[in-house]
Order: C-alpha cells, then sequence, then structure tokens
C-alpha cells in the first residue's frame, strides 16, 4: 500500500501517458486505498439501477447512473445529481461495469468544474475473459475490494 500522495502521483502520470482530461486514472485496489486515505473523497458508481440491483453494489458508493435504466439513454439528469450528492472540490473517483462509461463520467465532471477526477480503470467486473465473461480478469470483485448483492 502507497501513500495518498504516491497513489495519486502514479494516477496522474497514468492520466498524462493515456492523454486523459481529468486528473488520473486508478486500478481498483489503488481507488479503494485512496477513498480509505483521503479524507471527504467520493466513489461515484455510474452504472445502471439494474446493475447495482443485480451485479451489486459498493458499500458507500454515490449511485448516479450516467446511462438510464431501461434504454441505456444518457442520463440528462446526472450533473444536477453530481452537483447535489458530490461537492465540486472532492476527489471523486468514477466506476462503471469495465471503465467505458467511467471515462465519460469523469470527462463530464471536469467539464463541469469538478477539478479532482478520476476514472477507476477495469471498472466493477473487469474485462471479457476468453469465454466472454466478466469478473475473471481485472475489476473491483476480482481484486477482492468490499461489495455486496444488490
Amino acid at each position: 500500500m502507497g501513500t495518498l500522495s504516491e497513489l495519486l502521483a502514479l494516477a496522474r502520470q497514468r492520466a498524462s501517458d493515456l492523454n486523459l482530461p481529468y486528473e488520473g486514472a486508478l486500478t481498483p485496489a489503488e481507488a479503494y486505498q485512496v477513498w480509505q486515505l483521503a479524507p471527504g473523497a467520493k466513489l461515484v458508481d455510474v452504472r445502471t439501477r439494474a446493475e447495482w440491483d443485480w451485479v451489486g453494489r459498493v458499500p458507500g458508493a454515490v449511485e448516479i447512473e450516467w446511462l438510464t435504466w431501461p434504454g441505456s439513454q444518457p442520463n440528462p439528469a446526472f450533473l444536477n445529481q453530481l452537483r447535489q450528492a458530490v461537492d465540486p472540490e472532492a476527489l471523486v473517483m468514477f466506476l462503471c461495469r469495465s471503465g467505458g462509461r467511467s471515462d465519460a463520467a469523469s470527462k463530464a465532471a471536469v467539464g463541469a468544474g469538478y477539478s479532482n477526477c478520476y476514472n477507476i480503470l477495469e471498472g466493477f467486473e473487469g474485462d471479457k475473459d476468453a469465454k466472454g465473461q466478466r469478473n475473471h480478469i481485472g475489476g473491483w470483485r476480482h481484486a477482492g475490494l468490499p461489495w455486496q448483492q444488490g
């Protein structure tokens, strides 16, 4: 386990290497450490209500859909809901299934004035394996981090 400043420096370097417009990119294990070490840090889970209910939840996470369920349409209230739940000055880490929606949410938050945004790489379920299944390669659950059945 690194110090908070070491973890954030690594995340910032990744963002720089990947030319990302937000502050940094963290692995699930790093994000969990940052969440424990940084006072006021928020983890925002941007998966759908169906994913929270059927796949699992991260205890203590702020839940705001990026895409609505059903229909997978962009949530028009996302930024308003974010503003209501999370201080723009807070360190904010975004989580989705595999890192794509959370990347988009991180970018949107930066555009809305959140300056301390991080994407959680691999997401909650990680990438698909050779059989097309998740939860075997990367991800929050595979890393053994806290979660509960919806």
